[in-house]
């Protein structure tokens, strides 16, 4: 017999509304399309910092806008996949 007492598991999280993002899918893709040269997306989800690097590099020349474009297009279309925000939770 061990002399280790047993730890409690905890449960497992539960996905709910609780666990959804109060930014909007719809939002972060417009303001991509519109002005992702300058990362607006970015600092709507809550991603400062890359915000910031894509203003000083004009999306990486257009490259990560589009990139972006592409992941917000899939959260549009998919549920559950695509770009999430800075949380990790789902764009709602």
């Amino acid at each position: 017999m061990s002399s280790v007492p047993e730890q409690p598991v905890a449960p497992a999280p539960v996905a709910s509304e609780s666990s959804k993002s109060d930014k909007q899918k719809l939002v972060a893709f417009l303001l991509c399309l519109f002005l992702g040269g300058f990362g607006v997306h970015r600092f709507y989800l809550g991603y400062t910092t890359i915000g910031i690097i894509q203003i000083l590099t004009v999306g990486g020349c257009g490259i990560w806008a589009i990139v972006d474009l592409v992941m917000l297009l899939i959260a549009l279309v998919s549920p559950g996949h695509g770009m999430k925000d800075a949380d990790g939770r789902e764009l709602s």
